[in-house]
């Protein structure tokens, strides 16, 4: 007759969860850290560029010819704040790949690139039109090309380090793209 017995619990105990660990809260805490100073660096570019607008959006641009498919100006600001978030969301998951095997470094550098075509454009544009006049929106039309340029191979670079990172730069292209024919409208019809 054979009895069914239940083998004793062993007595060895499971490890602790790897999030409650002294290196994971470290990490953590880096992580958080980094994210808060991506979201920082997205922001003082954006403040830039409203240095350069405040003034002018309510001088010369409001009196300025634009295009059919120019947005009421109010669209702007919620639109660059939901984009410079997720710029910075999206450079930071790439940041947080920097221990795995695919180099960050050429993608964040892009990044970088992109983000000082970005604070470039938006004082000449704006800031430079009332001295400069018409010139001041071709270049910025050239620099916005350059931008375009710039982003696209981010969105290409970040791609291949997290795809939900690239993917976050999906909409910020877009929008580049549009803004590059309201430069390209506000060029040639105030010139």
């Amino acid at each position: 007759m054979s009895e069914n017995v239940a083998a004793p619990e062993s007595p060895v105990a499971e490890p602790p969860a790897a999030e409650s660990s002294p290196v994971s809260r470290t990490r953590r805490g880096k992580d958080i850290g980094a994210l808060i100073a991506f979201l920082v660096i997205a922001y003082a570019v954006a403040a830039f560029g409203t240095v350069s607008t405040i003034t002018n959006v309510d001088g010369w641009y409001s009196e300025a010819r634009k295009a059919a498919w120019n947005p009421p100006n109010a669209v702007f600001g919620p639109a660059w704040g939901i984009l410079y978030t997720l710029m910075a969301v999206a450079a930071w998951l790439v940041w947080r790949k920097r221990h795995e095997v695919r180099p960050v470094a050429p993608a964040l550098a892009l990044y970088v690139v992109q983000l000082i075509l970005n604070s470039l454009w938006t004082p000449v544009f704006f800031g430079a039109y009332p001295g400069w006049g018409p010139a001041a929106l071709w270049i910025g039309f050239v620099i916005i090309l350059l931008l375009d340029i710039a982003v696209a191979a981010t969105l290409a670079s970040f791609l291949h380090v997290s795809r939900a990172a690239g993917w976050m730069l999906v909409p910020y292209l877009l929008w580049v793209l549009f803004a590059t024919t309201l430069n390209w409208a506000l060029a040639a019809l105030n010139s």
